[in-house]
């Protein structure tokens, strides 16, 4: 970075930054946000299907689910570590939130989220058996697949690192939710469609409002490259292209 050339002016022309002590403080702020939005999601996450483990019809299904539960804790751990670079408290954070608490399937908070920690809102409704966790997983990847495609490019070079080795990991559980729904439908599994009307607009819901500006900001600080409508979009056109492959639809 130039001598002349302020933090935000180097931000703004795509630079990154690779050290806790060259960070300005709204840098600061937003980077944790993200990072504990990312972790505790996949700490929630992982501990809601880990109830559904014994639920899956075979072993090899059961296998499958414990691997994805393993590889979100690890997601997890791997960005943590880099929040710990930042003063959190690393050893106390796996177990100072109730990662398995859910609201009730009913309710309906939108994009809000709880008092209790950063995840997003989606990861605060109950799954209802193996094939309601198979769906949600299904719709949730393509969402995550869409995020990660940006937190790959974030400024803050070590989590853009991480993330772009967490990709593919998620990209797998993606591609074993798919594999999950095709098994459900060629056992008969009825109730599927009525998962996927639950599920759709609670992930919607976690790429935030579409009216936001905050978006801007974070772009100007190397955080965001899109909007939470464009984010949103992308994720409607690819899950709606899988759910079409499947025989199912999009709820209107």
């Amino acid at each position: 970075m130039a001598e002349d050339m302020s933090i935000e002016s180097y931000l703004a022309q795509g630079g990154v930054l690779t050290n806790p002590a060259n960070v300005p403080a709204r840098y600061r702020a937003e980077l944790m946000k993200l990072m504990a939005t990312f972790v505790d999601s996949e700490l929630a996450g992982a501990a809601g299907f880990a109830d559904i483990i014994n639920a899956g019809p075979s072993i090899k299904e059961r296998i499958a689910a414990a691997k994805i539960v393993l590889e979100k804790t690890d997601n997890a751990d791997r960005v943590l570590r880099i929040m710990g670079d930042f003063g959190a408290d690393t050893e106390r954070y796996a177990n100072h939130h109730p990662w398995t608490a859910r609201l009730e399937r009913g309710a309906d908070i939108g994009t809000a989220r709880t008092e209790r920690d950063m995840r997003l809102a989606v990861f605060n409704y109950p799954l209802e058996g193996w094939a309601d966790a198979v769906v949600m997983n299904l719709l949730m990847g393509r969402a995550v697949a869409v995020q990660m495609a940006e937190f790959s490019m974030v400024s803050y070079q070590p989590l853009a690192e991480a993330f772009r080795a967490i990709a593919p990991v998620e990209a797998r559980h993606a591609e074993l939710a798919e594999e999950g729904v095709i098994k459900l439908l060629e056992r008969g599994e009825d109730g599927l469609q009525g998962s996927v009307d639950y599920w759709w607009p609670r992930v919607a819901a976690s790429f935030g409002s579409t009216t936001s500006t905050k978006s801007e900001s974070l772009k100007a600080m190397g955080l965001r490259r899109a909007t939470n409508a464009e984010w949103k979009a992308r994720w409607e056109a690819e899950a709606g292209a899988v759910l079409k492959r499947l025989g199912l639809t999009v709820p209107a």
